[in-house]
Order: structure tokens, then C-alpha cells, then sequence
């Protein structure tokens, strides 16, 4: 959620602030602008609305001319989006960006109004701003180490002061913060892709550390203004990786990046045929005597979960808890000691889940984070980590990132079932083998579905609402299905158990509304055709993905898609693309913006 760059170099700086900034557009915002040093002096621009509305602003009003400055996307927390409300924001001698919530900003803000101070704008961001200015009295470090001791709450800054044209300064606390290093240039920003175009190479800012930028040096401090000593990080992945390829759409382009983000993610961790996370400080004797495992996870991590559940409690016999991260902190969970709690996060910035992690540890668990992002928060928190390397997923609604999140809880799953001597190594072999063969059936359904699963969108254009049905690991996989196409193509739907239709929900069943039906579990297939019959005999348009080798009456469905066959338990993996292709092409034949979704943003770092 929002974005901050900065650049200090001998770049013109508004055309690198606007660039860096659209590198950033898929963490979701709703104005933008940007704050340069133009011949000493602090000149901003910003715009409500896309960065085409910024760009425009900066054409009619004057580009502003610099080499040090800084920007941001906002997302709307504090005010309404508006020009006034939008980022950057100023007192007398300061300009800040800002992500992330101010949670004692009233406060601070009737303090300061007591002072006399006078506020434009409905934000906590200003609160900030004025209460630097307030405190200001020549030092920069001085002023922004008093500032943040008031602070309560999560925040990223970016700061200039007018009387240093030639520095940034960069803070942060929970919210997520780089700084890049460049050669006779240097950048802060939220996220890695932003500076991609420019540097690989970075510094994570720790809590309350303080950066100062120029653009031949980068010093940071802490609290006590000790400097720091950083290590210096180096993105695996280059500015191609972040862009769209010939594909018209980066949804469509991760989509199709599936197969080689399960290999990338699963071969490193196959050793001898078993899976091997001793890299990940996982080993059979600290997990197998877990009690109790809790997977704690926010939307698509959490429904990745879901299935990790069902795969963990058939394999290992370990009693598996699912919760959304926002709950689990609030619910007072019985968790302690001989427990383990997985936190998955594509980010490892998701402000719940980060807090989950933080209360799991607190009450004695163990936690083992499930990210994609190196050096995130809950990557460097927790006491076990597996990074899912599938590189950036710049479309907001997750696709490869959830794949290879379920390819990590399979993995994990097949080494405590074998730790726990559940399962034989026989036995493991055959399932990590069958793992090691998902990405070349992607590659298949990949080549042979797009034109069904186009054609099927056709057909889901004029609903209003639809549903999603199945059992066991199905109904855990149909989660996720409903949750991709609600979020980008803004159809209502849901999904059910499909055992649980006749208890309540058969009865929103009418002539011609889509369900659909997942069928890939052999042992269930019986029941659920039975279900599907039920909605089919009420007037639903049935449209059923199953394997390939399954025999189903074609009375029981109007359209059918076929994926290959594999053990089981890893269907989901498969049958997941199918629902990911239809989503997407409904949204692109709704005209929607398919990588920006209204209202969502990527990463959300604040409650």
C-alpha cells in the first residue's frame, strides 16, 4: 500500500521520481505527486488520480527541475483522495512522504494546533511534517530521532529539509523501506522493483534506523546517532523480471511463469529423491515432535494454508489450524510451547501476519515463515524460513506466488510426515517425485486450456453472482478460485463445501447461474457429482474442472475442462490454473483494470 521513492544523482529527478513511481503503481494508490529541490528551494507537484494525471499536472504548471527529491503513491487511510490530501506534505523547513498509519496523530495534531500550528490537509501524514518542523532547530538527525520517539504506530518517511537541498533522509518503523546504491546516485524506496531500472544492489533499513542520502554517499544511524555498519544486498532478478514481456498483462505473464517458479522454488529442496529444508533450518528432529501446527496467513497466503492443512493432517497426523492473521491476533489463541506456527506472506511485510508472528513467539511457538520477499520483516523474525523464489509478481491478484506457496506446504508436509515416521521413504519419494513432475503439467494445461478457459469467460459476463463448489481439497482450492475472480473481474461469488449446499445455500440456486465445480479427488468424486447434479437439476450453468481420466455423466455439467492427471493431494496445483485463466479473461472481456484491481493493493502494511 502506497509507495515511496526518493533519488538524490545527476538524473533530471522528477522524471526518475515519476518512473520509479510507476514501478510501484501495483502496491495500489489514489494520487501521487513529488517534491523537488529546484534551485535551492523545495518545489512540489502533486495530482489526485493515475500518474498520467501527475504528468499532466507537471506539463500545464512546470515540470520541477532538480537532482534531489522525492516522491509517493498514496493510498488513501486519513482524508479523502484529493489534491490537498495527496502526498508530498510540508511544514515551514520540512516535506515528507509517508507510508503506513499514524495511530496517535490526534493527538500530536492538538498539541501542535495549541502551538499555533495551522493544518491544510485531513491527514496524519501533515501531523508528521508539522511535528518535524516543530522540532526543528537546525540538525536533521536531532529532529527526526525526537520525532519518531512521539510516533505511535507504522510509518516509512521520506524527508527533505530546506536548508540540506543535497540530502534525503529516510526512516522507518513495521512499514517497509530500501535504499538503493547507485554509482554517483542513490535512492530510497518501498519496494525493489522501483530502482530496478536503475541498481540491483541495496541496504535494508532496520527499525528506527536512520538513512541519509546524497547522491556519492549513504550513512545510517541509529537512535543514538551510532552509525550503522549494512550489509549490502543484490536483487536476484533484473528490471526484465519486473516488466511485461510481450504479454499484455502481467497477470497473464505470471501465470504462465508458473512452471519455472515450482521448479526454482522446489528442485534446491530435493536431495536423493526426499525433501531437504535443512538449508531452510528445518531438520526431522525439530519438527517431528511438533503438537499442534497453526498456519497463520491473510486472502490468497491463507487459502494456500488451507490446502497445507489437508495435506498435513492426511500425511502427518498433526492437528492443523488455519486462521486469517487479523483474527488470530485478537482471539486470545491457545498457543505455546511444542507448537508451531507458519506465517506465509508473499511480502513478509503483511502488517497482520507480522504482528501473528510476533504474538506466536511471544507465547513460546515456534514460527516458520512462508515468503517470497529476502530481508523482509517476518523473514528475519521468524526461527525458520523458506523463501518461495518466484521472483516479482507485479499484478495485484496472486497467481505464482500462491503456486508456490502450495509447493512449499507440500514439500514441508512430505518432510514431517517422513520425520514422523507416517509415511516410508518409498513412499516420499514417490510423492516429491510427482511434485518434481507439477511444473511440466502447468506447462500442459498452459498449452491446451486458454481457449476453453477464454470461451467459459464468455458465459460468466452477465451474471451477477456465482458460486464455487467442492470437497475436501477441492473446496480449500475453490477458495482461492472465487477470491481470484472476485477481485479482478468484480463478479460476486463464493464459495462452499459442496456437503454444505442443501443446508442453506442450494436455495440462491436460479436458472442459468454459473457454479463452478471442482472434481479432481478420486475418493470424493461420487459425492460430489451427486452435489453438482443437485445444482444442475435447480437451473445452474454447471462448468466442471476435472481430470482428464475422471467419467462423468454429461448430463451433470454444461462445460467441461480437463486437466492431467497426478497423485491427489497435489491436484490442486493444477487445478488452480484453470480457475487463475478464467478469472483473468473474464476481467480483460469486463475491461477492467486486470493488474490493478479498484481498491486493492498489493501489500498491505497497516491493519
Amino acid at each position: 500500500m502506497c509507495g515511496i521513492v526518493g533519488y538524490a544523482g545527476y538524473r533530471d529527478c522528477s522524471d526518475v521520481l515519476v518512473d520509479a513511481l510507476s514501478k510501484l503503481e501495483y502496491r495500489g494508490y489514489d494520487s501521487a505527486g513529488v517534491a523537488v529541490f529546484e534551485n535551492g528551494e523545495i518545489k512540489v507537484c502533486k495530482a489526485q488520480g493515475k500518474l498520467e494525471m501527475l504528468r499532466k499536472k507537471m506539463q500545464e504548471e512546470g515540470k520541477p527541475q532538480g537532482r534531489v527529491g522525492i516522491g509517493h503513491t498514496r493510498w488513501a487511510t486519513h482524508g479523502e483522495p484529493s489534491d490537498i490530501n495527496s502526498h508530498p506534505h510540508s511544514g515551514a523547513k520540512v516535506t515528507v512522504v509517508h507510508n503506513g498509519i499514524i495511530e496517535n496523530y490526534r493527538e500530536l495534531k492538538e498539541f501542535l494546533s495549541a502551538k499555533g500550528v495551522e493544518f491544510v490537509s485531513e491527514t496524519d501524514t501533515e501531523v508528521v511534517a508539522q511535528l518535524l518542523n516543530y522540532y526543528y532547530k537546525g540538525d536533521p538527525l536531532d529532529t527526526i530521532i525526537k520525532t519518531i520517539s512521539d510516533l505511535d504506530g507504522s510509518f516509512a518517511l521520506g524527508i527533505i529539509f530546506a536548508d540540506y537541498p543535497e540530502r534525503i533522509y529516510a526512516v522507518r518503523r513495521e512499514s517497509p523501506l530500501i535504499v538503493g546504491i547507485g554509482k554517483d546516485e542513490n535512492y530510497i524506496a518501498s519496494d525493489v522493483p522501483a530502482i530496478l531500472k536503475y541498481t540491483r544492489d541495496y541496504y535494508l533499513l532496520d527499525h528506527d534506523e536512520i538513512a541519509v542520502l546524497t547522491d556519492s554517499e549513504v550513512n545510517i544511524y541509529d537512535i543514538h546517532k551510532e552509525p550503522v555498519e549494512k550489509t549490502l544486498m543484490t536483487a536476484d532478478w533484473d528490471e526484465s523480471a519486473a516488466e511485461k514481456g510481450g504479454y499484455e498483462h502481467f497477470m497473464i505473464k505470471e501465470i504462465h511463469e508458473q512452471p519455472n517458479a515450482v521448479n526454482m522454488t522446489v528442485k534446491p529442496r530435493v536431495v536423493d529423491g526426499l525433501p531437504n529444508l535443512e538449508e531452510c533450518g528445518i531438520t526431522h528432529e525439530n519438527i517431528k515432535s511438533f503438537k499442534n501446527i497453526f498456519v497463520v496467513a491473510c486472502g490468497t497466503a491463507m487459502h494456500a494454508g488451507m490446502v497445507g492443512k489437508y495435506v498435513i493432517e492426511r500425511l502427518a497426523g498433526v492437528p492443523v489450524t488455519v486462521d486469517i492473521a487479523s483474527e488470530f491476533r485478537y482471539r486470545s489463541p491457545i498457543v505455546g510451547e511444542g507448537d508451531l506456527v507458519i506465517i506465509i506472506s508473499q511480502s513478509g511485510e503483511t502488517a497482520d501476519s507480522l504482528a501473528a508472528l510476533r504474538l506466536a513467539k511471544s507465547l513460546g511457538a515456534k514460527t516458520l515463515a512462508v515468503v517470497n520477499a529476502k530481508g523482509s520483516s517476518i523473514a528475519r523474525e521468524a526461527d525458520m524460513l523458506v523463501y518461495t523464489h518466484a521472483g516479482p509478481e507485479i499484478a495485484v491478484a496472486s497467481t505464482k506466488a500462491y503456486i508456490v506457496q502450495l509447493a512449499v506446504m507440500y514439500l514441508f508436509a512430505f518432510e514431517l510426515s517422513l520425520a514422523r515416521g507416517k509415511i516410508t521413504e518409498e513412499q516420499c519419494r514417490e510423492l516429491t517425485l510427482s511434485l518434481l513432475a507439477v511444473p511440466e503439467l502447468i506447462g500442459k494445461i498452459l498449452e491446451t486450456d486458454l481457449e476453453k478457459s477464454q470461451y467459459i469467460s464468455t458465459k460468466l459476463l452477465s451474471a451477477d453472482s456465482l458460486l464455487y463448489i467442492g470437497r475436501g481439497l477441492d473446496y480449500a482450492l475453490s477458495m482461492e478460485g472465487s477470491l481470484k475472480l472476485k477481485e479482478i473481474s468484480y463478479i460476486h461469488s463464493e464459495s462452499y463445501a459442496a456437503g454444505e449446499l442443501k443446508h442453506g445455500t442450494i436455495s440462491l440456486i436460479t436458472d442459468e447461474m454459473p457454479v463452478i465445480a471442482v472434481a479432481t479427488q478420486r475418493s470424493l468424486l461420487e459425492k460430489t457429482v451427486s452435489n453438482i447434479v443437485e445444482v444442475k437439476s435447480r437451473g445452474a450453468m454447471v462448468i466442471i474442472i476435472t481430470r482428464e481420466d475422471f467419467t462423468i455423466d454429461e448430463k451433470a455439467y454444461d462445460f467441461r475442462i480437463d486437466i492431467p492427471s497426478t497423485d491427489d493431494m497435489l491436484m490442486p496445483m493444477l487445478a488452480a490454473v484453470p480457475m487463475q485463466l478464467i478469472a483473468y479473461y473474464t476481467s480483460v472481456l469486463r475491461g477492467n483494470d486486470v493488474d490493478k484491481p479498484r481498491n486493492l493493493a498489493k501489500s498491505v502494511t497497516v491493519e
